[in-house]
Protein backbone atom coordinates (compact mmCIF):
# COMPACT_ATOMS: atom_id res chain seq x y z
CA UNK A 1 0.00 0.00 0.00
CA UNK A 2 1.42 3.49 -0.95
CA UNK A 3 0.28 5.53 1.81
CA UNK A 4 2.30 8.79 1.29
CA UNK A 5 4.20 10.51 -1.50
CA UNK A 6 6.90 13.01 -0.46
CA UNK A 7 8.94 14.42 -4.08
CA UNK A 8 9.29 16.38 -6.83
CA UNK A 9 6.31 18.09 -8.86
CA UNK A 10 6.99 17.04 -12.51
CA UNK A 11 4.07 17.90 -13.78
CA UNK A 12 0.54 19.59 -12.96
CA UNK A 13 -2.40 19.18 -15.19
CA UNK A 14 -6.29 20.50 -13.92
CA UNK A 15 -6.92 17.25 -11.92
CA UNK A 16 -3.41 15.50 -10.99
CA UNK A 17 -0.12 15.90 -10.52
CA UNK A 18 3.32 13.71 -11.41
CA UNK A 19 5.27 13.47 -8.47
CA UNK A 20 9.02 12.56 -8.65
CA UNK A 21 10.45 10.08 -5.73
CA UNK A 22 14.09 8.76 -5.74
CA UNK A 23 13.62 8.75 -10.00
CA UNK A 24 10.31 7.33 -10.18
CA UNK A 25 7.19 9.51 -11.58
CA UNK A 26 3.83 8.65 -9.96
CA UNK A 27 0.55 9.95 -11.44
CA UNK A 28 -1.68 10.86 -8.67
CA UNK A 29 -5.30 12.51 -8.85
CA UNK A 30 -6.03 15.17 -6.64
CA UNK A 31 -8.50 17.61 -5.99
CA UNK A 32 -8.65 20.98 -8.02
CA UNK A 33 -6.88 22.97 -5.18
CA UNK A 34 -4.01 20.70 -4.91
CA UNK A 35 -3.46 20.64 -8.55
CA UNK A 36 -3.60 24.59 -8.94
CA UNK A 37 -1.14 25.23 -5.94
CA UNK A 38 0.99 22.57 -7.41
CA UNK A 39 4.66 24.22 -9.01
CA UNK A 40 6.39 22.28 -11.07
CA UNK A 41 10.03 21.67 -9.39
CA UNK A 42 8.80 22.36 -6.08
CA UNK A 43 8.29 19.72 -3.39
CA UNK A 44 5.22 18.28 -2.13
CA UNK A 45 3.83 15.62 0.07
CA UNK A 46 0.59 14.00 -0.57
CA UNK A 47 -1.64 11.37 1.93
CA UNK A 48 -2.75 8.71 -1.00
CA UNK A 49 -4.99 5.80 -1.60
CA UNK A 50 -4.17 3.07 -3.81
CA UNK A 51 -6.73 2.08 -5.91
CA UNK A 52 -6.51 -1.79 -7.27
CA UNK A 53 -8.21 -3.08 -9.94
CA UNK A 54 -7.57 -5.85 -12.35
CA UNK A 55 -6.66 -3.98 -15.11
CA UNK A 56 -4.94 -1.09 -13.25
CA UNK A 57 -3.24 0.78 -10.21
CA UNK A 58 -3.90 4.26 -9.73
CA UNK A 59 -3.35 6.91 -6.46
CA UNK A 60 -5.32 9.13 -5.77
CA UNK A 61 -3.75 11.95 -3.31
CA UNK A 62 -4.98 14.64 -0.87
CA UNK A 63 -2.75 17.07 0.79
CA UNK A 64 -4.53 16.86 4.11
CA UNK A 65 -4.80 13.68 5.96
CA UNK A 66 -8.61 14.16 6.83
CA UNK A 67 -9.64 14.03 3.55
CA UNK A 68 -8.06 11.29 2.68
CA UNK A 69 -9.55 9.28 5.44
CA UNK A 70 -13.15 10.81 4.49
CA UNK A 71 -12.17 9.47 1.05
CA UNK A 72 -12.01 6.26 2.25
CA UNK A 73 -15.08 6.72 4.26
CA UNK A 74 -17.07 8.09 0.66
CA UNK A 75 -15.77 4.93 -1.08
CA UNK A 76 -17.49 2.30 1.74
CA UNK A 77 -21.21 3.71 0.29
CA UNK A 78 -22.99 1.35 -2.39
CA UNK A 79 -22.48 3.24 -5.53
CA UNK A 80 -19.95 5.61 -5.02
CA UNK A 81 -15.80 5.25 -6.59
CA UNK A 82 -13.07 6.61 -6.39
CA UNK A 83 -14.13 9.20 -9.13
CA UNK A 84 -17.42 10.39 -7.37
CA UNK A 85 -15.83 10.24 -3.99
CA UNK A 86 -12.66 12.37 -5.65
CA UNK A 87 -15.53 14.63 -7.14
CA UNK A 88 -17.58 15.06 -3.77
CA UNK A 89 -13.97 16.59 -2.10
CA UNK A 90 -13.49 18.38 -4.70
CA UNK A 91 -16.47 20.45 -4.40
CA UNK A 92 -17.22 20.17 -0.34
CA UNK A 93 -14.87 20.55 2.62
CA UNK A 94 -15.22 17.93 5.05
CA UNK A 95 -17.46 20.32 7.53
CA UNK A 96 -20.07 20.61 4.08
CA UNK A 97 -20.00 16.76 3.78
CA UNK A 98 -20.58 16.74 7.92
CA UNK A 99 -23.51 19.30 8.20
CA UNK A 100 -25.22 17.81 4.85
CA UNK A 101 -25.25 14.30 6.85
CA UNK A 102 -26.18 15.80 10.00
CA UNK A 103 -29.27 17.77 8.64
CA UNK A 104 -30.07 14.44 6.38
CA UNK A 105 -29.83 16.80 3.27
CA UNK A 106 -28.55 14.94 -0.14
CA UNK A 107 -28.90 18.08 -1.78
CA UNK A 108 -25.31 18.85 -1.17
CA UNK A 109 -24.15 15.50 -2.94
CA UNK A 110 -26.56 16.24 -6.10
CA UNK A 111 -24.98 18.75 -6.97
CA UNK A 112 -21.62 16.73 -7.75
CA UNK A 113 -21.05 15.46 -10.99
CA UNK A 114 -21.71 11.48 -11.18
CA UNK A 115 -24.01 11.53 -8.01
CA UNK A 116 -27.52 10.74 -8.70
CA UNK A 117 -30.08 10.82 -6.50
CA UNK A 118 -30.32 7.49 -4.89
CA UNK A 119 -26.71 7.61 -4.81
CA UNK A 120 -27.14 10.83 -2.79
CA UNK A 121 -29.72 9.45 -0.39
CA UNK A 122 -27.38 6.49 0.14
CA UNK A 123 -24.27 8.71 1.28
CA UNK A 124 -26.47 10.38 3.50
CA UNK A 125 -27.69 7.50 5.70
CA UNK A 126 -24.80 5.30 5.21
CA UNK A 127 -22.15 7.93 6.46
CA UNK A 128 -24.66 9.35 9.45
CA UNK A 129 -22.47 8.87 13.03
CA UNK A 130 -19.47 8.12 10.69
CA UNK A 131 -18.62 11.60 10.73
CA UNK A 132 -16.67 13.91 13.33
CA UNK A 133 -19.57 16.48 14.02
CA UNK A 134 -19.48 19.67 11.71
CA UNK A 135 -17.17 22.39 13.18
CA UNK A 136 -19.83 25.19 14.40
CA UNK A 137 -18.82 28.70 13.18
CA UNK A 138 -17.36 31.51 14.94
CA UNK A 139 -17.41 35.17 15.02
CA UNK A 140 -13.79 35.07 17.08
CA UNK A 141 -10.88 37.25 16.34
CA UNK A 142 -9.23 35.49 13.79
CA UNK A 143 -12.65 34.00 11.87
CA UNK A 144 -15.19 35.35 9.59
CA UNK A 145 -19.05 35.59 10.54
CA UNK A 146 -20.91 33.10 9.89
CA UNK A 147 -23.18 35.58 7.29
CA UNK A 148 -20.45 37.35 6.13
CA UNK A 149 -18.20 34.33 5.51
CA UNK A 150 -20.77 31.95 3.59
CA UNK A 151 -22.15 35.08 1.81
CA UNK A 152 -18.47 35.32 0.50
CA UNK A 153 -18.37 31.25 -0.17
CA UNK A 154 -21.40 31.94 -2.34
CA UNK A 155 -19.77 35.07 -4.36
CA UNK A 156 -16.35 33.03 -5.26
CA UNK A 157 -18.11 29.46 -6.28
CA UNK A 158 -20.59 31.70 -8.67
CA UNK A 159 -17.35 33.21 -10.06
CA UNK A 160 -16.27 29.48 -11.08
CA UNK A 161 -14.39 28.10 -8.19
CA UNK A 162 -15.64 24.66 -6.26
CA UNK A 163 -16.96 25.69 -3.12
CA UNK A 164 -14.54 23.80 -0.94
CA UNK A 165 -11.67 25.78 -2.61
CA UNK A 166 -13.88 29.10 -1.75
CA UNK A 167 -14.29 28.33 1.96
CA UNK A 168 -10.48 26.88 2.35
CA UNK A 169 -9.70 30.19 0.76
CA UNK A 170 -12.26 32.26 2.83
CA UNK A 171 -10.50 30.60 5.91
CA UNK A 172 -7.23 30.92 5.22
CA UNK A 173 -7.71 34.74 4.39
CA UNK A 174 -9.28 34.84 7.72
CA UNK A 175 -6.16 34.14 9.69
CA UNK A 176 -4.60 37.33 9.09
CA UNK A 177 -7.32 39.80 8.11
CA UNK A 178 -8.40 42.73 10.61
CA UNK A 179 -11.83 42.19 12.33
CA UNK A 180 -12.73 45.39 10.43
CA UNK A 181 -12.11 43.19 7.00
CA UNK A 182 -13.93 40.24 8.63
CA UNK A 183 -16.68 42.00 9.32
CA UNK A 184 -17.39 43.36 5.61
CA UNK A 185 -18.57 41.18 2.70
CA UNK A 186 -16.88 43.16 0.43
CA UNK A 187 -13.80 43.54 2.24
CA UNK A 188 -13.19 39.70 2.68
CA UNK A 189 -14.40 39.38 -0.80
CA UNK A 190 -11.45 41.46 -2.52
CA UNK A 191 -9.22 39.65 -0.01
CA UNK A 192 -10.30 36.30 -1.22
CA UNK A 193 -10.02 36.73 -4.68
CA UNK A 194 -6.79 38.39 -4.10
CA UNK A 195 -5.70 34.84 -2.49
CA UNK A 196 -6.89 32.87 -5.12
CA UNK A 197 -4.96 34.65 -7.73
CA UNK A 198 -6.60 35.00 -11.55
CA UNK A 199 -10.38 34.91 -11.69
CA UNK A 200 -12.59 32.16 -13.57
CA UNK A 201 -14.76 35.37 -14.80
CA UNK A 202 -14.62 38.75 -14.33
CA UNK A 203 -15.00 39.70 -10.64
CA UNK A 204 -17.60 42.44 -9.52
CA UNK A 205 -16.28 45.32 -8.19
CA UNK A 206 -16.13 45.41 -4.74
Amino acid sequence: MISSLHGTVLQAAAESVIVEVSGVGFSVAVPPDVARTAREGEQIRLHTHLIVRDDALSLVGFADRDELEVFGVLLGVSGVGPKSALGILSNLTIDQIAQAVDAEDDKPFRKVSGIGPKTAKLIVVQLHGRLAAPTAPASASGEAPSSVASQVIAAVAGLGWPERVAADAVERVAETASEADLASMQALLRLTLAALGPAKKEAPRV
